[in-house]
């Protein structure tokens, strides 16, 4: 069978993947990415978690069609609950939002026991899991940002550690990232314009509202991301 090609995004993923790791995709849909590093070599075994039953039977399919069901074990339930203590190196997380990727990582973090590396790959909202990795002794160790598809992606990658190690300048950095913030790549610098644009808008929208503690506290805020983002882009 002629294999699935990979997005850009997910392929970025699979390169934080260490040789011969044991690997779970949690939210992993048709499967693609297990198939993928099992076929290539990359991993040694992987466990594709997925809660909804269309995408969980897609994913059987794709697992027997590729055929690595001796090396890939397709699970249905909810974020870390498919896995048990020790079965795998790496989790991956990929193609949520930030708040949904932190929040599975708390609600399993027992299952965390014994797991080495995370890959975690938000849509948006990766503050939430800087947070989250900088809260539970997860040292973050890469990122990586990239447009694919007209969309552009965060990767994250993380490793049990000294959490602070990278932070000098706390809010800016768990805001923008303290990788990217060096690099400040072209997917960067678009990726913080048009969230500046965005912003100013609904600035100007409180502004035009009847004002309360509530909307001016919203107005703060956004105007304090506006000038940590654009002090960054200078």
């Amino acid at each position: 069978m002629k294999e699935v090609q990979l997005s850009k995004r997910l392929q970025a993923v699979v390169a934080n993947i260490n040789h011969g790791m044991r690997i779970a995709d949690i939210g992993s849909d048709h499967a693609y990415l297990p198939c993928h590093v099992i076929k290539r070599g990359i991993a040694s075994f992987a466990i594709a978690g997925e809660i909804a039953d269309g995408p969980f039977q897609s994913a059987q399919q794709q697992v027997e069609k590729s055929g690595v069901g001796h090396y890939v074990d397709v699970r249905k339930g909810d974020g870390l609950e498919v896995l048990q203590v020790g079965e795998v190196d790496c989790i991956i997380i990929a193609g949520m939002g930030g708040l949904l990727i932190s929040r599975i990582l708390e609600a399993g973090r027992e299952k965390l026991a014994g797991v080495t590396r995370l890959i975690l790959q938000p849509n948006i909202g990766a503050i939430h899991i800087r947070q989250w990795l900088m809260n539970n002794g997860w040292e973050l160790v890469s990122e990586q940002i990239l447009e694919d598809d007209g969309k552009i992606y965060e990767v994250l990658v993380a490793e049990r550690g000294d959490s602070m190690k990278h932070y000098r300048e706390v809010e800016k950095e768990l805001l923008l990232g303290p990788f990217l913030l060096k690099e400040k790549s072209g997917p960067f610098r678009k990726k913080w314009l048009g969230e500046l644009q965005r912003w100013k808008k609904i600035v100007e929208n409180l502004e035009q509202s009847q004002s309360s503690a509530d909307t001016l506290a919203k107005k703060e805020a956004f105007l304090r991301k506006i000038a940590i983002v654009e002090e960054a882009l200078t």
